[in-house]
């Protein structure tokens, strides 16, 4: 679960999308490169944000008070 300071930082979709990328990204490259114990750890970041982000993210808890 995000804290407070997290969820202030990640209020912009877009940041949440370039992160969640950035993720998927190393996963690619650890695959490509022979690593698959690194991207099986990857991998499981990007689900991780893809679910906290995406899922689970609840816009009703960023907007002020």
């Amino acid at each position: 679960m995000l804290n407070e300071a997290d969820r202030k930082f990640f209020r912009p979709k877009w940041r949440r999308v370039v992160a969640t990328l950035f993720c998927a990204g190393w996963t690619v490259v650890e695959w490509f490169s022979g690593e698959p114990f690194w991207g099986v750890m990857a991998a499981g970041i990007t689900l991780y944000c893809l679910w906290h982000f995406f899922y689970a993210y609840e816009e009703s808890q960023d907007t002020p008070e």
